[in-house]
């Protein structure tokens, strides 16, 4: 039976340098299966999205794999998920792991994973959700965005009106209880706050 709560997670196709990344992907795929709380992903099988996906199965957890047709070969399609969704295009398939996830959030990645990342926190900033987004910091990898995040709100790019919530965590072993705590903050699941709460 799918869970009620999933957490989409953007992160990279490849591993990345520091061997942290993967071990971040491995605990936090633990995590979220030991809590009940099933995970939505871009449905490759390589580098850290194929990690964290694998350590969910390999405890228990379950898995919804979403692909646009096109990356099906090249990011080779991980066929073991228990759901697994391949969509026309990419429009396709960020509008379906929204509509499928009670939050998000983003470990190191590249272009792919900012992009989303920046999409899903531009939707909370124009008010169209108030699902928890929180970002995955591991070996401080964000840092250069969390800091330039903060340079738009001291311009006034980001100014009041235009602000939405986003939690900066420290370890994946934080991820779960940051996104337990967003869905029992307030009705509206987020409360009022800065833009940056580095929990």
């Amino acid at each position: 039976m799918s869970p009620q709560r999933k957490l989409c997670v953007y992160c990279g196709s490849g591993t990345g340098r520091n061997p942290a990344y993967m071990g971040a992907a491995q605990v936090l795929g633990k995590a979220m299966a030991d809590a009940g709380i099933g995970l939505v992903y871009g449905g490759g099988s390589l580098g850290l999205m194929g990690e964290v996906a694998r350590s969910v199965l390999d405890n228990g957890g379950h898995v919804t794999g979403i692909i646009p047709e096109f990356l099906a070969s090249r990011e080779r399609m991980l066929t073991d998920v228990n759901e697994l969704i391949v969509t026309t295009d990419m429009h396709e398939r960020k509008m379906t792991m929204f509509a499928r996830a009670s939050g998000f959030v983003a470990l190191p990645g590249g272009l792919g994973t900012l992009e989303e990342l920046a999409e899903i926190s531009t939707w909370a900033q124009l008010g169209q959700h108030k699902k928890p987004i929180i970002l995955c910091n591991t070996g401080g990898y964000w840092d250069p965005l969390v800091t330039l995040l903060d340079h738009m709100r001291a311009e006034t790019f980001i100014r009041p009106g235009l602000e939405f919530m986003m939690d900066v965590v420290k370890g994946a072993d934080e991820v779960v209880p940051a996104f337990e705590y967003r869905m029992k903050a307030t009705p509206d699941r987020v409360p009022d706050q800065p833009l940056l709460n580095k929990m």
